[in-house]
């Protein structure tokens, strides 16, 4: 038997948010400085050998749906491992599903937006119910009836895995159906119908293509009402304590995200509460997407962040050609670029985060663009982070024992859920061309970090001429246009808030005419060897 040697330790345990320095400086800039106990602690509580454990566990035993029982009764439940169930107690206890509803305050969002970060390093397929349950908030107050009957459970931190009335359990949580096979993200082509009743309530028959996690207690869905495609409450029992007519028809068998069940269902008269007014239900229903799409950007960044620690982790143990990794110069412009695209993408997303927890009207006007504009370059830049992360650990970064092909597989969905890439750029457009101020907002907020940076100065100044001239309303260029925004908003950011070999590598690199290629083609001068350290995570 040989010595296993030259072989780096697993990173753990280590204290999520306490090694990460510019996450640190993101919450404590973004006004949440006040979370940082309870963000370390978290931290602390996610970075366990048993907490990565339940990670690997949740994912070598995905759900099971139960369909039938033994004698032919409907069942149509979801059965998960212990190591999932483990994961979402840690979540809600730490209000990750809910809190900035339940207990606001000034950076509420922000830290909310941190502890996500945080979870999904660790395990992505959680994060699922958690994004539509806080989601869903702003569109149940729709309803107030509706509201004041759900919104106590969904505020309770008291995790209840039980299939049972939302009446009989400490929580509740919520998830969403909105497509369904024949139209996919053109909802006006839905054909459930919704029937109203003598009581009020309204009955459902159809189907939903993709029903995000089926386990909730309860979601929002969108069907054709006499007087057109409305918003609905949809619970998984009937006010009377029946099971509602609900078929789940399989779970889908996904490249990722595999912990969390996804399902194909349908409705057989299924009992549903109306929110909102009859016949608007997608700007109704859509105050939940506008906050499922900051997860989605949240949980892209998150992955990176993961991917590039456990890169960094590697290349500082690994010993190559007489040298550690980290020390060979091609790799650490490696690093360094991805370090830089992971700090990038987490300065947005928590500028981002701000703005949902301010209500003046610059705020709101930000992330009505600037939301799709980051999910889309945020999303799409996570793939091939994933691949790049992957590779500085060769072999051993290709097997199921490391995290590493987990990353991989979950780096599409965030692009392809709450609306694929061409439909957040041209969301993007839309939303500059019915927003007066959208032009004034985003150039004020960029020019400020700007004006003594030639290289993002003369940048803004290209976007600003396509900002305010017809080039913006070309949606053939809508990918190109969204990327440039994105990229100004991230080279401000780090500008005014980065150290300077962070700020000066990204500019140099990002702001140049490859922008967007790929990794480890950093210009001579950049102080790469500083910027990975700023990166590297710390084990205990």
């Amino acid at each position: 038997m040989f010595d296993v040697s030259n072989q780096p330790p697993p990173l753990e345990p280590y204290n999520v948010f306490t090694s990460d320095a510019a996450l640190r400086e993101a919450v404590r800039r973004e006004r949440a400085n006040w979370a940082d106990a309870n963000l370390s602690a978290l931290g602390a509580t996610l970075g366990k050998p048993e907490t990565i454990k339940a990670g690997f566990d949740a994912n070598k035993y995905p759900p099971v749906l139960k369909t039938l029982d033994r004698y032919g009764h409907r069942l149509d439940e979801v059965e998960f491992h212990p190591a999932w169930h483990a994961l979402m107690t840690i979540a809600l206890e730490a209000g990750l599903h809910s809190s900035p509803w339940a207990e606001p305050k000034p950076g509420a969002h922000v830290a909310r937006a941190a502890g996500t970060y945080l979870l999904n390093q660790i395990e992505s397929g959680v994060y699922c119910p958690l994004a539509m349950t806080y989601g869903s908030v702003p569109t149940l107050r729709h309803a107030p009836a509706i509201a004041a009957e759900w919104l106590p459970r969904v505020f309770s931190r008291r995790y209840d895995p039980r299939f049972r009335p939302a009446k009989d359990k400490t929580s509740a949580l919520f998830g969403m159906g909105m497509t369904e096979n024949q139209g996919g993200s053109d909802l006006r082509t839905n054909t459930t119908r919704a029937e109203p009743t003598s009581d009020g309530s309204f009955r459902l028959t159809g189907h939903k293509w993709f029903m995000s996690a089926p386990m909730c207690d309860a979601f929002l869905v969108l069907a054709q009402a006499p007087k057109g495609l409305s918003c609905f409450l949809l619970p998984r029992w009937t006010p009377d304590g029946e099971r509602n007519a609900i078929q789940i028809i399989r779970l889908k068998d996904k490249l990722g995200n595999r912990s969390n069940a996804s399902s194909e269902v349908e409705f057989f008269g299924a009992y549903a509460q109306l929110v909102g007014e009859e016949g608007r239900g997608i700007p109704t229903i859509i105050e939940m997407g506008n906050y499922t799409r900051l997860d989605c950007a949240i949980g892209s960044s998150s992955l990176m962040r993961a991917a590039v620690a456990q890169a960094i982790h590697h290349a500082r143990h690994r010993i190559a050609f007489q040298k550690h990794l980290v020390d060979q110069p091609l790799m650490t412009n490696v690093l360094a670029d991805v370090a830089l695209e992971s700090e990038a993408a987490l300065a947005l997303t928590m500028r981002l985060a701000r703005a949902y927890d301010e209500s003046d009207e610059a705020s709101i006007v930000f992330r009505r663009v600037v939301t799709p504009a980051a999910k889309f370059w945020i999303c799409k830049r996570a793939a091939a982070f994933s691949q790049e992360a992957m590779e500085v650990l060769g072999g051993s970064g290709y097997i199921e024992e490391c995290v590493m092909p987990r990353i991989y597989r979950e780096a599409p969905v965030n692009s392809i859920w709450e609306g694929s890439a061409n439909i957040m750029c041209l969301d993007v457009l839309r939303a500059i061309e019915r927003t007066p101020s959208a032009v004034d907002v985003l150039v004020a907020e960029v020019s400020a970090a700007g004006a003594g940076h030639s290289g993002l100065k003369a940048f803004t100044a290209s976007l600003q001429k396509r900002l305010t001239t017809r080039d913006r309303a070309d949606e053939s260029q809508a990918r190109s246009f969204a990327r440039d925004l994105v990229l100004a908003l991230q080279a401000a950011l780090l500008i005014e808030h980065a150290p300077a070999a962070v700020a000066d590598a990204f500019c140099a690199s990002r702001l140049a005419d490859n922008r967007g290629g790929a990794f480890g083609m950093l210009p001579r001068g950049a102080d790469m060897q500083a910027i990975v350290v700023r990166a590297a995570p710390q084990s205990v």
